[in-house]
C-alpha cells in the first residue's frame, strides 16, 4: 500500500494509490470547453491541484509550472491546473500570469472529492477548496505519482515529479 502524504498529527492516508486507474473527470476550461480524462488518452498527464488563484503559494506553483512548461513537453506530458475557482477567475488569473497550459474549474467540487483532496477549512471561512496536490497519470490512465501536501504553504517537490515522469517515458 502506498501512503501518499502524512499529517504530522494524524498519519491519515488518502484513498488513491499508485497503480490504480485515475478517477475520470469532467471539468470546464477557461475557454468554456468541457475537458475529460479521456481527452488525454495516449498522453501522460500531470494534474496540479491548487487551493485558490492569486494566493501566494498557488501563484508561485503555477508560475513554476509555466517556467518549466518546455520540460513537460519534452517528457511527452500534458499539464493542467485545477482549482475550485470559477472559469472567469481562472481566465483572468491565467492572463495575469501568462499561463499557457489549461486551467480547469472544479467549481462544483466533485473532482477534489473524487481525488480525496478536499481541504475543508481554508482561510477567512472559505470551505472545501483543493489541497495542494500533484497526480501523474500515464498514457493508459493509471496513477503513477501522487503528492498531497498537508499544509497550505508547502510547495510540491518538482524534482521528484520530473523523475517520475522520466521513469514512465
Amino acid at each position: 500500500m502506498f501512503y501518499c502524504s502524512f499529517d504530522d498529527l494524524n498519519h491519515e492516508k488518502i484513498m488513491l494509490e499508485i497503480g490504480q486507474k485515475a478517477p475520470d473527470f469532467k471539468l470546464i476550461n477557461t475557454d468554456r470547453k468541457e475537458v475529460t480524462l479521456e481527452n488525454f488518452k495516449g498522453k501522460n498527464l500531470v494534474l496540479f491541484f491548487f487551493p485558490m488563484a492569486w494566493t501566494s503559494t498557488c501563484t508561485k506553483q503555477m508560475c513554476t509550472v509555466q517556467e518549466d512548461y518546455s520540460v513537460y513537453s519534452e517528457l511527452n506530458t500534458e499539464v493542467v491546473g485545477v482549482s475550485v475557482d470559477t472559469i472567469f477567475a481562472l481566465k483572468r488569473y491565467g492572463e495575469d500570469y501568462k499561463i499557457s497550459f489549461p486551467l480547469l474549474s472544479d467549481f462544483n467540487k466533485q473532482m477534489i472529492r473524487d481525488y480525496d483532496i478536499v481541504h475543508e477549512d481554508f482561510i477567512l471561512g472559505y470551505k472545501d477548496v483543493a489541497k495542494r496536490a500533484t497526480f501523474v497519470i500515464d498514457k493508459n490512465g493509471i496513477l503513477q505519482y501522487i503528492e498531497v501536501l498537508p499544509k497550505l504553504g508547502d510547495f510540491p517537490d518538482m524534482e521528484k515529479l520530473k523523475a517520475a515522469l522520466k521513469r514512465i517515458n
